[in-house]
């Protein structure tokens, strides 16, 4: 994506491709519970067929995907200098300036490391919610499978709607103000802020109906935050340098979808339960959100 479109469109871009997750988990959901209704409960069979999909997504992929515009026979001249050019006043200025520094200098920067807490604490909700939603809509709401099927799909629809609409309007506010960084860094504050203190309040919830609401509005703002990470991390590194340390914040994040199901085991089983749970998410997140609004600059 890096290389593909210039600065005042790739969270729209990023936004966009990121949206099928979402979308495949409103529209997964529903069909994984068909399957395993339609099989006696055969929860292997699923597997198997997103597995199979996604081997032919793959094949399709690697058909057509290029590394860069000059590589690729589709892309023209005027298409390549259009991706380019600097067209947001400050953008990638230190490219320009920073030779031949290696890639790890740039994990110093407080853009950078600031970022990556924010991401991990994204991530400790997204994988709280992924590991353990439907868990808690069983145990502690009593949804049986058939309804399990719509309720789990509802949040991943404001998760698609989230990633849509957030690198669009981030990216119209970018060419408005000329500013190639605060607006990403307001919109993951603001966002991240109001997806973390809803998730929060998951716990003390007391109707089916009204978790499903909170979790559609956690997921919605989460996912608004969606493409800002690695437009903001391409905004403070250059291009040569991009794939490792955005790698980097990558590792660092997916940190949180190891600790955090096991962490959440742990206090549903505790005295802490679903409230401590969803609150430790929150003051986490919430804690990335306060360290990016202070050194993300």
């Amino acid at each position: 994506m890096h290389n593909w479109f210039p600065t005042s469109e790739r969270g729209t871009a990023i936004g966009i491709a990121n949206a099928a997750t979402p979308l495949g988990g409103a529209v997964g959901t529903p069909v994984v519970v068909a399957i395993m209704s339609a099989t006696n409960g055969n929860w292997r069979l699923p597997f198997i067929v997103f597995g199979a999909l996604g081997v032919l997504a793959l094949i399709g992929w690697l058909a057509v995907v290029r590394d860069t515009p000059e590589q690729h026979p589709k892309a023209n001249a005027a298409e390549a200098e259009h991706i380019r050019p600097k067209d947001v006043e400050g953008a990638e200025d230190e490219a320009s300036t920073t030779g031949d520094r290696p890639w790890w200098h740039y994990l110093k920067l407080p853009v950078v490391w600031s970022t990556a807490l924010a991401y991990f604490g994204y991530a400790w909700i997204l994988w709280t919610f992924l590991s353990w939603f439907p868990t808690f809509l069983v145990q502690e709401r009593g949804i049986d499978l058939s309804q399990l099927a719509w309720a789990g799909a509802i949040p991943w629809v404001g998760g698609f709607l989230g990633l849509t609409l957030g690198g669009y309007a981030t990216d119209r506010l970018v060419r408005r103000s000329g500013k190639p960084l605060a607006p990403r860094r307001n919109n993951v504050v603001i966002c991240l802020g109001i997806s973390s203190l809803l998730f929060g309040l998951i716990g003390t919830v007391n109707s089916t109906l009204t978790a499903i609401v909170v979790m559609t509005a956690v997921v919605f703002f989460l996912y608004l935050t969606g493409a800002q990470y690695w437009v903001i991390i391409g905004e403070a590194v250059p291009r040569h340098s991009y794939g490792a340390v955005a790698g980097a914040v990558q590792m660092f994040a997916t940190t949180a979808s190891i600790i955090a199901p096991l962490v959440t085991g742990y206090l549903i089983d505790s005295a802490a339960g679903w409230f401590g749970t969803f609150l430790l998410a929150a003051v986490i997140a919430l804690l990335g959100t306060v360290m990016l609004a202070i050194f993300g600059r």
